[in-house]
């Protein structure tokens, strides 16, 4: 079953633009994640939660940026919920997160975390 988008609060062209700034670098690491999973044994969160898919620093990525990327920043505030508990609940960027394939997965985290602040989506951790 497919839900109705609702775009309301959220400006595609502002999260486009902040992607644009990455584009190439993020494009690339998109195509060169080979789906390895050997940057998950680098996570301590993902080591820490019983190694659940989830705290993979590939996964983190690819359902961050990388729906980011692919929605083209057409995202409604339910997607960028979901990518807020990714960014923020599920990586604290320690930088440890290590890719054999050269990926900068920190980068990647932090350019969805600015999208998120971009658009006030963010933990609220004193109304929580």
């Amino acid at each position: 079953m497919f839900r109705k988008k609702n775009t309301a609060g959220v400006n595609s062209e502002e999260i486009r633009a902040i992607l644009d700034e990455k584009k190439t670098k993020m494009k690339l690491s998109l195509k060169a994640c080979a789906h390895c999973s050997l940057c998950a044994e680098s996570c301590f969160l993902f080591m820490s939660h019983d190694k659940d898919p989830k705290y993979m620093p590939s996964y983190k990525f690819l359902n961050s940026v990388g729906v980011l990327y692919k929605k083209k920043g057409n995202v409604d505030k339910l997607d960028l919920g979901e990518i807020r508990d990714i960014v923020w609940e599920r990586c604290v960027l320690c930088t440890r997160c290590y890719c054999p394939m050269g990926i900068d997965i920190p980068e990647m985290i932090a350019l969805a975390r600015r999208i998120c602040r971009s658009q006030g989506v963010y933990p609220q951790y004193d109304k929580e």
